[in-house]
């Protein structure tokens, strides 16, 4: 499977998303008005209020901000890891798409994420836009076809065609016998950790985990031998 691939030629991605405010009390009068119509959509029941619904709100672009991009390419069989975090989105952001235009965007590189094209990338971008910078190359993808996009999904790949909900990546790992990055944390815990514990390093090690479980997997995919945890260098 995907004899086509240059695993070097790939750059591994992953996100941590929160809640653009601590809690709901803080969020400005237009925004709140705007995620109380948002949350009517998201209950499921009547005990559901747009104040407890908040804390889902990290996973839409228009009520979250990114935190930490982390980043892994594999060269000579040692995936090499970097991490964009901080408070400033803006500069995170900014630093990130440097990186890409100036080191990987005219190298036939490919972007892979685990659900990457559904949620990785589109946030990305459009985090990107409402803080006014320009998109990389590998993520301005308005007017190219299917076949020209440079983006590859360890999730999408999983499916094969069919139409299967979410597998997560946690699952994915356990029958491919990779070790699980979900070892500390998980998702839905990193607004907590981000707001109420003030420990980002918690969050970026996290993040940092689960590029390493996505490079592994698809290697897993390739029918290759996953890299050693002492080849794994952190940037």
């Amino acid at each position: 499977m995907l004899e086509h691939v240059n695993i070097e030629k790939v750059l591994f991605l992953d996100i941590e998303t929160v809640p653009q405010y601590p809690d709901f009390n803080e969020v400005p009068g237009k925004m709140r008005k705007l995620w109380e119509h948002k949350a009517l959509r998201l209950s499921s029941n009547e005990e559901e209020t747009p104040e407890s619904l908040y804390e889902r709100a990290g996973i839409y672009a228009e009520f979250g901000k990114i935190i930490c991009i982390s980043v892994g390419f594999i060269h000579n069989y040692s995936l090499r890891i970097k991490s964009f975090s901080g408070d400033d989105e803006k500069t995170l952001l900014r630093e990130f798409g440097e990186m890409l235009n100036n080191n990987f965007s005219r190298q036939n590189t490919l972007l892979c994420a685990h659900n990457g094209k559904e949620f990785d990338f589109p946030y990305i971008s459009r985090r990107m836009l409402v803080n006014l910078l320009p998109l990389p190359d590998l993520l301005d993808i308005a007017g190219k076809k299917p076949w020209e996009v440079q983006h590859l999904d360890t999730m999408e790949l999983w499916k094969f065609g069919d139409y299967k909900s979410y597998t997560s990546l946690a699952l994915l790992t356990e029958i491919f016998g990779i070790p699980t990055p979900k070892d500390d944390i998980d998702g839905s815990q990193v607004g907590q950790v981000y707001w109420k514990e003030n420990n980002l390093n918690r969050i970026v090690t996290y993040c940092q985990k689960d590029v390493v479980a996505i490079a592994q997997l698809l290697l897993r995919y390739k029918g290759m031998e996953l890299i050693e945890d002492q080849n794994v260098v952190f940037l």
